[in-house]
This record gives C-alpha cells, sequence and structure tokens, in this order.
C-alpha cells in the first residue's frame, strides 16, 4: 500500500525519484526489483485532478481488467479510459530509483519544480506543490460533506 507525503524536485531532463518507501512497495509487488534484471516498471498516467497517478504494474494490469468488464458505451466509462488509459505509460525505474516523466504527462499536472507524492492506498498520485496544496484546502463545509461520507460509510 502507497502511504506517506513526500517532496521531490523534477529535474531539467523531466527525472523525479520514486520516494524509498515507495519502491519497497513497488519490490514487493515484482513491479521493481533490485539489481538482479528483474521488471522494474510503474504505469504513470494522467489523474481525474490535474495530477498523476502512478501503479505497480500488477495493480495497473487488474485496474484495466475491471475497466474492460463495464459497459463501452457508458459516456462516464469512455471518459475514464480516455483520461487513464490513453494517458498510461510505463515508466522504467532507473538505478537511482528515478522515473522520466513524458512530457505530455508533467503538462497534464503542471509538474515544473517542486512536487508532493501522496499515497493513496494502490496507487500514489504526484501533485505540482503549489497545486497539492490549493487542492488539499477544504472549507468547512466541504469537511462537513466529507465527514458525513464517512459516517454513511461505518468509519
Amino acid at each position: 500500500m502507497f502511504r506517506g507525503r513526500y517532496e521531490h524536485t523534477i529535474d531539467a531532463k523531466g527525472r523525479t525519484s520514486l520516494p524509498a518507501r515507495y519502491r519497497e512497495v513497488l519490490a514487493s509487488t515484482g513491479a521493481v526489483a533490485g539489481a538482479s534484471g528483474s521488471e522494474r516498471r510503474i504505469m504513470l498516467t494522467s489523474g481525474l485532478d490535474p495530477c498523476l497517478v502512478a501503479y505497480a504494474i500488477p495493480e495497473w494490469n487488474a485496474f484495466e481488467e475491471k475497466l474492460a468488464k463495464l459497459p463501452q458505451f457508458d459516456r462516464a466509462v469512455q471518459k475514464l479510459r480516455r483520461i487513464y488509459v490513453s494517458g498510461a505509460v510505463e515508466c522504467d525505474v532507473d538505478d537511482n530509483g528515478r522515473i522520466l516523466i513524458p512530457p505530455t504527462l508533467r503538462e497534464h499536472a503542471g509538474l515544473v519544480k517542486d512536487v508532493i507524492w501522496a499515497g493513496s492506498g494502490k496507487y500514489a498520485e504526484l501533485w505540482d506543490k503549489d497545486a497539492w496544496k490549493r487542492a488539499f484546502e477544504t472549507t468547512e463545509d466541504e469537511r462537513a460533506d466529507i465527514a458525513g461520507r464517512l459516517a454513511e460509510l461505518g468509519l
């Protein structure tokens, strides 16, 4: 499970480091392994918000299988496929634990220099630091709505 928030930067070539904890998660799924030459990739895609979403390859495959079973003519499903599947790129993790973020994905999320990796359970999100701060802010009404929804879920 991807947990926690980590601040990183993107270099001039568009590379950023995966947090060490996330590399451990990926290694445990078989998505990223040590120097043995095993699979060293993650799936990175555009998110519904102005961020990127990173999946371990096995988790991404499970997501795509579920998505394939949904009605193909449902407009919301079509939109989700257009955002998630068409934006998906397999990214190699280099020996230093970095990934190269394609320009189109950097543009989607507005990633320039300072970024936040935010764990979300089965996936992690990658945000521009300032955009994260704005998205993280909530009004009193929004907090009340969230509390109500959590109560409905029994949490």
